[in-house]
């Protein structure tokens, strides 16, 4: 492995790159082995001995070795599956890959600056995470969306109706935006969260969206007009850099329609100077 404070690179010589940094390792339920590398932007790397089968949603490989077949299918579910993942948004597929002959490898790239956890999960064992935080797992592991029941909370909270839900056995792997912080509520605890920092809990946590109470609050209070409500027991997984509010921060300094004489980019001056 090249050191970065090692590295350089001569003319006519071999050139070889600094390798990411390796910040977590393991193994699988099934006995494949991982790796998670780099810091800001990383990447789940994931070996798998012949016969071994790992999936995903369609599109979410970055890359793989030439001895691993995938194939795509409905994931399961039947028809009532694919309407589910129709009207969440997600993926109407699922792709498998299968390492035929010697062991292969198969690498999934996070999209946004921030975490790749993986959640080894026992017989049974689940978590409810975000939309889109789901990027591979083991086949033993059980995908399904998950749907608030109070309708309400989903259409006018803007977050939070639609989850995914993930059973073990198996190892799992999820992305979050920025840093993770963690909380175990007890029981009866509540917690008030914006709702797009919410990025995982346990099923034992109640969750919930309620509208901001009090006129001055909706109309000064500039925390949006709902927000999240954890009540414990359970683990509570947050987020601090969801990625819709960092799109409507940049959103902020876009040239209006009306605009004349730019270029019809985002004003870079703005955004640098901007407190």
């Amino acid at each position: 492995m090249t050191d970065y404070n090692e590295y350089s690179s001569q003319p006519g010589e071999r050139i070889d790159l600094p390798d990411p940094q390796i910040v977590q390792s393991g193994t699988g339920h099934s006995g494949m082995n991982y790796q998670i590398v780099g810091t800001t932007m990383q990447a789940a790397v994931i070996q798998l001995n012949p016969g071994q089968t790992l999936y995903s949603e369609s599109g979410g490989m970055s890359w793989m070795s030439g001895n691993v077949d995938y194939s795509t299918t409905t994931g399961g579910g039947g028809l009532g599956g694919i309407f589910k993942r129709a009207i969440s948004g997600e993926s109407l597929f699922i792709v498998e890959y299968t390492c035929s002959g010697v062991q292969g490898l198969v690498a999934f790239a996070s999209e946004f600056p921030g975490k790749i956890v993986p959640l080894h999960l026992g017989e049974g064992q689940q978590v409810i995470a975000q939309k889109d935080a789901f990027m591979c797992a083991e086949k033993s592991v059980n995908l399904e969306m998950h749907f608030r029941r109070k309708l309400g909370s989903g259409f006018f909270g803007g977050e939070g109706f639609i989850m995914q839900k993930l059973t073990g056995p198996g190892v799992a792997f999820v992305e979050m935006d920025g840093e993770i912080v963690e909380y175990t509520l007890q029981a009866g605890q509540v917690l008030k969260v914006d709702t797009g920092h919410v990025a995982m809990y346990e099923p034992s946590v109640d969750f919930d969206i309620e509208m901001v109470r009090g006129f001055r609050n909706i109309l000064f209070g500039g925390e949006g007009l709902f927000l999240a409500t954890l009540r414990g027991p359970g683990r509570v997984w947050l987020q601090t850099m969801p990625a819709m509010k960092l799109a409507k921060k940049v959103m902020q300094f876009a040239p209006s329609s009306g605009d004349s004489g730019g270029s019809g980019g985002i004003n870079l001056g703005n955004l640098l100077n901007n407190d």
